[in-house]
């Protein structure tokens, strides 16, 4: 089914979400963004005309899968690592004066009991903290856009899911799909919170489920668990209709990153080409937020 950019859709392509946008003159960031629905978001962002930074754990990688997408570029970044977070935002803020679109894709599901830095829970650190940080440190230049926008790539809410408040590092019991869970969130906890932030300073946020796509994302789950949970047939193929392609599972990113409509709201959970919940949660979100300047040390850095 093909859908207009007027009236995008679940089965709409983030090129055809794009399609008559300009983005020349732009300059984006997507983390993750040279595999999965995170290249499909950085090809279409780039054919729009933006200038897109792709940082990355493994930099080469990273440049292969780019070769032959102009308006890109490739640095080292690691958002399990703080120093390197931090580095990373110094030579960005060196070389870009300015950031208008920010995607906070790259992330890691169900993976086996992992800790990184202080200890930290390797899914909680990677798909929230670093994120958390990056963006506190990129805030001058996020500001200085007059106009921006931070995409954070969730999944599906559950309306049960909560913060271990008293064990965000599940310490005590890892269950690798609860702690999939809660990162994911605290993407959702964390758009709510930085556009009550950002809105003084123009910058909106939202977050996004952008559907069930088949990615280097199950890397850490087996044949037999995703045979289990009804992705796929016994034989590998994935079960009809239930998947989208990295090309539609980027829409609603590249939706929330540019559609007009949304630059007077914020704060809210998008999927499908649309805001499905604006959010109640701000007592939540608020105590999200101090809880992640106290682990990081890092909040919103307000000068140039």
């Amino acid at each position: 089914m093909t859908q207009n950019r007027t009236h995008p859709g679940d089965h709409s392509t983030a090129a055809e979400v794009l399609a008559g946008i300009d983005l020349t003159g732009r300059t984006a960031l997507v983390t993750g963004g040279y595999s999965g629905i995170g290249l499909a978001t950085v090809r279409a962002l780039a054919a729009a005309g933006a200038r897109v930074v792709v940082p990355a754990r493994r930099p080469e990688t990273a440049e292969r899968a780019l070769a032959d997408t102009a308006g890109t570029e490739v640095d080292r970044l690691d958002l399990a690592d703080l120093d390197s977070v931090r580095a990373f935002a110094i030579r960005f803020r060196q070389r870009h004066p300015t950031l208008d679109i920010l995607i906070a894709n790259a992330g890691v599901m169900a993976c086996p009991e992992t800790r990184v830095g202080p200890g930290w829970e390797a899914q909680f650190a990677t798909n929230h903290l670093g994120h958390h940080a990056l963006v506190s440190l990129l805030w001058p230049t996020l500001t200085a856009a007059g106009t921006a926008r931070v995409v954070s790539v969730a999944s599906g809410r559950d309306p049960a899911g909560r913060i271990r408040w008293h064990d965000p590092h599940f310490t005590d019991g890892y269950d690798k799909w609860a702690a999939y869970g809660q990162s994911k969130l605290a993407n959702i906890l964390f758009a709510r919170h930085l556009d009550r932030l950002g809105e003084p300073y123009g910058v909106r946020a939202f977050s996004v489920n952008p559907g069930w796509i088949l990615t280097p994302l199950q890397r850490h789950l087996t044949a037999d668990e995703m045979v289990a949970a009804g992705w796929i047939d016994a034989d590998g193929n994935p079960l009809p209709g239930l998947f989208k392609s990295p090309g539609q599972g980027a829409a609603t990113i590249a939706w929330a990153a540019t559609a007009p409509q949304l630059d007077r709201q914020g704060g809210g959970y998008c999927a499908d080409c649309r805001v499905v919940d604006a959010g109640d949660d701000d007592i939540d979100a608020a105590r999200l937020w101090r809880l992640s300047v106290e682990l990081t040390g890092i909040d919103l850095v307000t000068h140039g």
